[in-house]
């Protein structure tokens, strides 16, 4: 391993730190690192390119920061599978799961080659207005139909594969990833859905029909969820990071996208970060 790039989270003094000391560690192993043009000018001697290009640059892909950080990496990835490695600087993570304490013994495996990974899936959104596309998205966790704070309920006609669902009549609706089952669509009373399962999950946002409950459907199908209320705020988002504006009529539409590999950590498996994060068998 020869190239490595790195993305931090640039608000955040302590990931400014521990790039400059990754930077010292991997020259001292004749690896360059890679970082994004708009940083690079912090970091002596360092080589850079647009944040865009990085992940056709480089072998493996580091990510300082948290969750948050790490989603707004898989959008900068298209077809391109570079493993990424999520080091936690804030709390446990989801999806970063290195910590600082054991960081560098991870790096000694990855260079060597000593590294396992997660094949986690993506989504990919459509946004269809009078026939054209006019915005498509990459996700990781979720993409949410939301109303704004003084809109109505709002309707969203469904169908899965071209075959008509129903018309969630509800706050908003949520397309998720298994990945995304432990965000948004937990919190909505959506099911914990295991990384590897290859499915979408779809989660009405307190629906005005009690019975419209949380769907898990194959993950090879076509989702569109059309708007049908008129003169309402709707928003489009992606990962809890991206916004677009709904109009009436519009139609989002999702499928599975490429997968991204996240590098496992050897220390911690998914159900302990599970039991940690939401803080099972507590009292």
């Amino acid at each position: 391993m020869k190239k490595i790039g790195i993305i931090m989270k640039r608000n955040k003094p302590e990931a400014i730190e521990i790039t400059r000391e990754l930077i010292r560690w991997f020259d001292e192993r004749d690896i360059t690192v890679y970082l994004e043009d708009e940083v690079v000018r912090q970091f002596k001697g360092t080589a850079s390119c647009p944040t865009e290009d990085l992940p056709g640059r480089v072998e493996v892909i580091l990510v300082l920061g948290g969750d948050g950080t790490l989603l707004s990496v898989v959008r900068l990835m298209g077809e391109r599978q570079v493993p990424i490695l999520g080091i936690n600087l804030g709390g446990l993570g989801f999806l970063t799961e290195i910590t600082l304490d054991n960081l560098y013994d991870v790096l000694e495996g990855l260079i060597k080659g000593d590294y396992k990974y997660h094949r986690r899936m993506t989504l990919l959104v459509n946004v269809v207005r009078n026939g054209e596309m006019v915005a498509d998205f990459t996700v990781l966790n979720d993409a949410v139909i939301n109303k704004g704070a003084l809109a109505r309920i709002i309707d969203l006609e469904t169908t899965i594969n071209d075959e008509y669902l129903t018309t969630f009549k509800a706050d908003g609706l949520i397309m998720c990833t298994p990945t995304g089952s432990t965000a948004y669509s937990l919190s909505a009373g959506g099911p914990i859905v295991y990384p590897s399962v290859q499915t979408i999950v779809i989660t009405p946002i307190c629906p005005h029909t009690l019975t419209n409950r949380p769907i898990i459907i194959p993950n090879d199908a076509i989702i569109k969820a059309t708007l049908n209320s008129k003169n309402e705020e709707v928003i489009l988002t992606l990962d809890g990071q991206v916004g677009f504006s709904l109009q009436f009529e519009d139609t989002v539409r999702v499928q599975r996208g490429n997968a991204i590999l996240l590098i496992e950590s050897p220390y911690k498996s998914y159900f302990e970060v599970l039991r940690t994060k939401l803080r099972w068998g507590e009292r």
